[in-house]
């Protein structure tokens, strides 16, 4: 007897409308642990707006939303954290003034017993997680605004992880990167995915999907198009899908 895999999340039936648009309609999707599943359509598709309600950054007008098969109530970003779910968004949300360190740590800052900030301690927690993660990353000292778009992304990547994040919500994470920075992160990608994180990917850069999601989620004008498994379709079935609005013809059934 075979036990079914639970979905890490599972959205159902989902529904959002600004005025007259409907944003987001009756739209229902999963992500599995180890999973990167992109989420895909042109601007205003409603991908952003189905991950802001999962995110507890935007109120749905109606569905559900379950985490390892229980039903969650997100109404807001500190919610979303008690299901160890994190956005990083494309801003990154650093401060550019402060190291890796306090960065990973704004807001939660360790102290020592006498209740000062804890500079030593944090910068070796910061040294793990990065060893983990990136072990290329070597620059702990500087302020975050010193670092390249990849090393940015590191910060903000470790720091969801160090606090235990186990569904990642990420907006365009390679866009305006070069070749190299770009690969810097698709690392930290997989190296996610070894872990058993589940990733929700925005992206446009349809080559990008290709190459780091196991599935996609295609939308258009607020509607699921479709569920693929990446490696069953090509980039330009996955185009046509955005622009057309239909699954490819081998798998429209």
């Amino acid at each position: 007897m075979t036990t079914a895999r639970v979905p890490l999340v599972e959205m159902r039936d989902m529904q959002k409308a600004f005025g007259g648009i409907r944003a987001v309609d009756h739209v229902t999707i999963d992500l599995y642990p180890g999973e990167v599943v992109g989420v895909l359509g042109h601007n205003g598709a409603g991908k952003s707006v189905l991950m802001k309600m999962l995110s507890g950054a935007i109120q749905r007008d109606g569905g559900e939303i379950f985490i390892n098969g229980s039903r969650a109530e997100i109404t807001n970003p500190r919610d979303a954290r008690k299901y160890n779910l994190e956005t990083i968004y494309q801003t990154l949300a650093l401060a550019d003034n402060l190291d890796a360190a306090s960065n990973l740590f704004l807001g939660r800052e360790l102290v020592t017993p006498f209740g000062f900030v804890d500079d030593s301690t944090m910068e070796a927690e910061t040294r793990k997680i990065m060893a983990r993660l990136n072990p290329n990353f070597r620059r702990f000292s500087e302020p975050v605004s010193a670092l390249s778009g990849g090393q940015r992304q590191s910060v903000a990547i470790a720091r969801a992880v160090y606090f235990n994040a186990r569904i990642l919500i990420m907006d365009e994470p390679t866009a305006a990167l070069g070749p190299y920075e770009t690969q810097t992160v698709m690392e930290l990608i997989d190296e996610l995915r070894r872990q058993g994180i589940g990733i929700f990917l925005i992206d446009h850069d349809i080559h990008q999907v290709k190459v780091m999601c196991d599935r996609a989620h295609v939308m258009k004008n607020g509607q699921l198009v479709g569920t693929v498994k990446v490696a069953d379709v090509t980039e330009d079935d996955l185009l046509a899908m955005i622009i057309a609005g239909k699954k490819p013809e081998h798998m429209a059934a």
